[in-house]
């Protein structure tokens, strides 16, 4: 933590006023609007370093600053009030002038804005539920539609997302903006809006993820009691050699989701450390399930070819390892190079800036990729189980043919991670889809909970099938 004494501050707070007191006429939109968002970032840097003790503010032309270090922090800034609930820390709160025109607005064209940036940030605290409460004078007629607002340093441009903007009766807008993370922000654009399902998705990924690493925790123990006695054949081995590397590695994945779901608590190096171990676990996970589906189908086709073992293990190895490393390890250099986040500081999550942008794509491309082979995968599962059955079979047979599909359908299911499907939906919905809500709560409760449905049951499910559709393939 760096430490400024007070008329140091004051100069650098007058030289930061002076930077933007002319509009910026002589350079392209462009190069302005690059020019105010490095701006904001660094002010913004600078505030988040600094160290006082004192309680007075500081202010000039278009910049002011003021502390706040009580419970219940209430200051006013250029005449807008913010207000903070906390228990702990320092609220420093900043107000820009001649910046709101300088910066790009893509996302709300046409509308006009304040005179005033507000920025707040903490020193030192520790609290899981922020909420910011900012009143905005009048300076809109009644009738007009108010939004607030906040800068997307991923993006370069304004959202909208986890704010909600009310007009009180003296016509003022008041903003609440309460940033949370909950499981679905792994397939999603960014936070949820919602403050109150925002609460109840944490509840539950907090929940599910607890559980679900404990049962992995038993699956792997009991794995390795039963590892010789289970892995005799060939075919044996391949499958779980492959169901074991989707435990071990979710359950990476699951430890590294739950020490980061709250990021304001981590450090920078700590949060960036969680994205890349997020990234690879689970991309190692679903490389896993690829070598698992693939094998399945080569044993279905190729009935009296199986696999020898060093041939899959050198493969699967490939696949399993060295593929979701590359990926990870080429996507950063990517973002790196190309001098774009390739994580977000408020979600320990990779960046998505609009479809097919942002390194959550480098994500949910290799995911999407695999999942729809498992599909295909299911798919001819279900064939096979169909074919098999005997033309002229009674009622009873069709039933156990059913129960087979079924079977199938909600074993593999999740073994093949066809349940992320819903992660989809809810990157291509709006949020203010009815059924986006829907989706999310989906997503969350069957991918949070799903370990406790297959990790005690899929060694028995999975080794069984086969044999069963084998056998009815030979006779």
């Amino acid at each position: 933590m760096h430490v400024c004494f007070p008329n140091i501050l004051q100069d650098l707070i007058d030289a930061a006023s002076n930077m933007v007191n002319s509009n910026w006429s002589g350079v392209n939109n462009t190069v302005r609007h690059g020019m105010s968002a490095n701006y904001l970032s660094n002010v913004e840097t600078l505030v988040k370093n600094i160290k006082i003790n004192t309680s007075e503010g500081f202010n000039s032309t278009n910049l002011e600053l003021k502390f706040c270090s009580s419970d219940d922090c209430s200051i006013s800034v250029y005449g807008i009030d913010v207000n903070l609930n906390k228990t702990n820390g320092t609220m420093k709160t900043m107000g820009v002038k001649n910046l709101m025109e300088k910066l790009e607005n893509k996302n709300f064209p046409g509308r006009n804005h304040s005179s005033i940036l507000l920025s707040t940030t903490l020193e030192g605290n520790n609290d899981s539920d922020i909420k910011i409460t900012m009143f905005f004078p009048d300076e809109q007629p009644t009738a007009t539609e108010r939004l607030c607002v906040f800068w997307d340093t991923n993006a370069k441009d304004w959202s909208s997302e986890g704010c909600i903007a009310n007009i009180t009766d003296d016509n003022q807008t008041l903003c609440e903006c309460n940033h949370l993370t909950s499981f679905s922000v792994l397939m999603s654009k960014g936070v949820n809006p919602n403050t109150k399902d925002s609460l109840i998705l944490d509840m539950i990924t907090n929940i599910g993820l607890g559980v679900s690493i404990f049962s992995l925790l038993i699956f792997l123990f009991v794995e390795s009691l039963v590892w010789s006695a289970v892995t005799k054949t060939n075919l044996s081995h391949f499958r779980h050699t492959a169901v074991v590397n989707i435990a071990m590695f979710r359950l990476l994945a699951d430890c590294s989701f739950l020490a980061s779901t709250d990021p304001k608590k981590l450090s920078d190096t700590w949060c960036f450390t969680f994205t890349i171990c997020k990234h690879l676990f689970y991309l190692t996970m679903f490389c896993w399930m690829l070598c698992l589906s693939v094998m399945l189908v080569h044993q279905l086709i190729f009935v009296f070819s199986p696999v020898r073992k060093r041939v899959f293990m050198y493969l699967s190895s490939i696949v399993g390892y060295v593929v979701p490393i590359a990926l990870v390890g080429t996507s950063y250099v990517y973002y790196k190079y190309k001098e774009q986040d390739y994580y977000s500081r408020d979600t320990c999550w990779l960046t998505y800036v609009r479809l097919l942008e942002g390194s959550i794509h480098a994500f949910l491309l290799p995911v999407g990729t695999i999942i729809l082979s498992n599909v295909f995968s299911m798919v001819v599962v279900i064939v096979t189980l169909v074919k098999t059955s005997v033309p002229d079979s009674s009622k009873s047979d069709d039933k156990d043919t059913a129960k087979s599909i079924l079977k199938v359908i909600v074993f593999l299911a999740p073994v093949f991670g066809v349940t992320w499907i819903i992660g989809f939906a809810i990157l291509l919905l709006d949020q203010n889809n009815s059924l986006y809500g829907v989706a999310e709560y989906a997503f969350v409760i069957l991918n949070s909970f799903q370990v406790i449905y297959y990790a005690p049951f899929t060694s028995w499910s999975y080794c069984r099938l086969p044999e069963q559709i084998r056998a009815d393939t030979v006779t």
